[in-house]
């Protein structure tokens, strides 16, 4: 087995979003544009209200996946599906776009804490403009596994024979949220043919001779296997994976295709109300 480095350290950038909530950026900036199949990852939270109390008024998406991961507080939301509803702490939300959704998200304390990320997941050409369709799962449905100094809850993937509720079958993407004892060391075996990051934003964590302060994503580079080790203090990350895609990604704002004639179009379908094509069933878990 071929333990995998970290090839390279991206720092957040701090960027304003929907009604100018700052959100903390590592794919999606000049320093890493994407990390196919991730088009962005955004860590959002604060204990000050007034940062985010505006939230993300009805915006538009098509082309890809949003997978939001709730950590802290809560977030009410509502899309042009017929989705309603309020995640959770430990909750997540899986929304395929596909052809176009028009969706708002209003994140709230809850004992004064909101925090969670955002991570957008590219769609193949051939399901680009394919039906929409979501996924919202309780904090009960993801699984939690522990481990000799570690405690994994599994949102997509497997680990400790546990498989995850949310699959993507495009990419296969693997989703753990790690939670290491001081000094504890994670191990897990990854496919060799997933683009891989880690994002930690408790403690303090090292892979290999590289350390990984908060607020900082490593992209690993090629092998079989992670071996994350926290700090005296603990760590806890995000480890995420996928297969990439291999196809051209041209991006304007919330629309991800192939093609800039696809983007003209997209803005042209949103100018003219045209954007959302169907409704997808609701499913709650």
């Amino acid at each position: 087995m071929t333990v995998r480095n970290v090839s390279q350290l991206v720092r957040a950038t701090a960027v304003s979003e929907g009604a100018g909530v700052t959100v903390h950026r590592t794919i999606g900036t000049p320093a890493r544009r994407n990390l196919d199949p991730f088009l962005m990852l955004d860590h959002f939270g604060s204990d000050d209200p007034d940062q985010y109390i505006a939230g993300f008024p009805s915006h538009p998406h098509r082309g890809f996946i949003t997978l939001t991961y709730m950590l802290d507080g809560h977030m009410e939301h509502q899309d042009s599906m017929g989705n309603q509803g309020d995640l959770r702490a430990g909750g997540a939300q899986w929304m395929k776009a596909a052809s176009g959704v028009i969706h708002s998200e209003m994140p709230k304390q809850t004992e004064g804490l909101m925090r969670g990320f955002q991570l957008w997941i590219n769609l193949p050409s051939s399901e680009k403009m394919s039906e929409p369709a979501y996924q919202e799962l309780t904090p009960g449905a993801i699984p939690a596994v522990e481990a000799a100094g570690a405690r994994v809850r599994v949102l997509s993937g497997e680990y400790g024979g546990v498989t995850g509720p949310i699959d993507d079958p495009n990419t296969h993407v693997v989703y753990l949220d790690v939670e290491l004892e001081p000094d504890a060391v994670f191990d897990y075996e990854l496919p060799v043919s997933h683009t891989a990051f880690v994002n930690v934003f408790e403690g303090v964590a090292r892979i290999g001779d590289a350390e990984l302060p908060r607020h900082h994503l490593a992209v690993l580079g090629e092998g079989d296997r992670v071996l994350v080790a926290a700090g005296e203090s603990g760590a806890r990350f995000i480890l995420v994976g996928g297969r990439p895609i291999g196809e051209p990604v041209v991006q304007y704002g919330p629309f991800v295709m192939t093609s800039s004639e696809e983007i003209e179009q997209a803005m042209r379908d949103y100018r003219d109300n045209r954007l959302v094509r169907a409704r997808a069933a609701f499913h709650a878990s």
